[in-house]
């Protein structure tokens, strides 16, 4: 837990911020209720930390293309991507017949089914890294059985992470790391500071299993890796022989073959996840052969992976038709200009203003900020004030948009220009109302 927060002394953006809440509220009664209500069976009304923001979340009833519903019958346009594993969209045809037919199959036959070699089969000839693959059901577990994979391999125990990051809910790095965290031996790094990242590998190579790092840090801000700090990253690893591994289980999605195509960067293994199960729960994780073949279950002393739902029909047959025939080379390049794109038009818009804001990120994965200084690492938001994301958030929710309140933003293969477009004149209008207290 971050305990340095910058405490709000503003007495202008207290009673903006009191506004806004109030005619959120006011805006939305029954998710009000439903969550008053579910706080009686779930801590704090919720099931999954990140979906809670201030004051309350609406509770969403429908999905279609890009736009969603809440229950009391609001229409947003969806920004947030269900934080990158929307890719598709809420209603792709070509994904919805697939998982009916799979359903219509059966769905938990205990054997290998038609639709797992072929998954695998797409993912080995996207990823460079990648020789073989092996399915989880989620992100989390995939870097799981990646960092697992490292230290039987290599022998050793440390891992090292980069302050800041999140590799899932149990590996969670961001001042100084979660009480729910696996009890792995960490140390950490300083995202895209090289020298003193090189000096932690040095100081540890002998006990240093592998260094996970994200090409693209998502939780922490949609901060994008320098390309010297990741060849030093390479080469360090490379020479030392620790495992190098890439969490692309949000930046898969960044081009075919994820931000290590799009940096020229092979690691020894990556994981994935997120969007490659088309929208139902998915993971996995890949890499060299004689790595992977750790885990044949043929061999003597194989490494075991257990997971009833690895190759559930559902994620399999929506993964086959995702990446097989949705999210084609050309759909990805062109997804990733209209996020460039859309980024170029906020940050105009912030500049002709001149407000301390900026967006990061890279294609289809986008984050608002609330400082106009330069952010190589998580470490330069630590003075941000949190509540200056919540009101223009609220602001932008009650106008009929949906992202995440740390301004995090995942684009969809059915958002269209003039969504973008829409997004970006309410964003213009939002902190044009509020510019005195985005100025500093």
């Amino acid at each position: 837990m971050n305990t340095n927060v910058p405490q709000l002394d503003d007495s202008r953006l207290k009673d903006a911020l009191a506004d806004v809440k109030a005619r959120f509220q006011s805006a939305n009664p029954f998710s009000f209720a439903r969550w008053k209500k579910a706080k009686e069976v779930m801590p704090g009304g919720n099931t999954r930390s990140i979906l809670h923001y201030d004051p309350f979340p609406v509770m969403m009833q429908k999905g279609e293309g890009s736009s969603l519903t809440d229950m009391d019958g609001h229409h947003y346009l969806d920004f947030l991507g269900e934080y990158s594993a929307g890719l598709y969209g809420h209603s792709n045809s070509v994904i919805q017949d697939a998982i009916k037919e799979a359903v219509d199959g059966g769905t938990v036959l205990g054997a290998p089914n038609r639709w797992e070699a072929r998954l695998a089969e797409l993912i080995c000839q996207r990823f460079p890294s990648i020789d073989q693959v092996r399915f989880t059901n989620s992100g989390t577990e995939a870097n799981l059985m990646a960092l697992g994979a490292a230290r039987a391999f290599t022998g050793r125990e440390k891992i090292m992470v980069f302050d800041g990051s999140y590799h899932g809910g149990v590996l969670y790095f961001a001042h100084g790391g979660s009480p729910v965290n696996v009890p792995f031996e960490i140390v950490y790094g300083i995202f895209n500071d090289i020298q003193s990242t090189l000096d932690v590998i040095e100081a540890s190579k002998n006990d240093l299993a592998a260094v996970i790092v994200e090409p693209m840090m998502g939780a922490g801000g949609c901060l994008l890796a320098e390309p010297d700090f990741l060849s030093a990253l390479r080469e360090a690893t490379r020479a030392n022989e620790i495992v190098l591994i890439f969490d692309e289980v949000m930046t898969s999605r960044t081009s075919s073959g994820g931000l290590q195509q799009h940096f020229g960067i092979t690691p020894d293994m990556s994981t994935l996840g997120k969007y490659l199960g088309g929208g139902v729960s998915f993971g996995a994780f890949g890499g060299r052969l004689d790595i992977m073949e750790l885990f044949d279950p043929a061999l003597p002393k194989a490494l075991p992976h257990a997971g009833t739902f690895n190759n559930n029909v559902m994620s399999m047959a929506a993964g086959c038709a995702g990446l097989g025939q949705v999210f084609t080379t050309e759909v990805a390049d062109a997804l990733y200009e209209k996020g460039e794109s859309f980024k170029t038009q906020l940050n105009t818009l912030i500049k002709n203003q001149n407000l301390s804001m900026q967006v990061t990120g890279v294609g289809s994965l986008l984050n608002i900020h609330m400082t106009g200084r330069p952010i190589r690492s998580p470490g330069d938001l630590d003075d941000i004030i949190p509540e200056k994301h919540t009101l223009i958030h609220l602001e932008m929710m009650l106008r009929g948009f949906m992202y995440a309140q740390r301004g995090y933003m995942a684009l969809s293969i059915p958002m269209t220009q003039e969504n973008l477009d829409a997004f970006a004149d309410t964003f213009e209008e939002v902190i044009d109302v509020h510019a005195d207290l985005l100025q500093e």
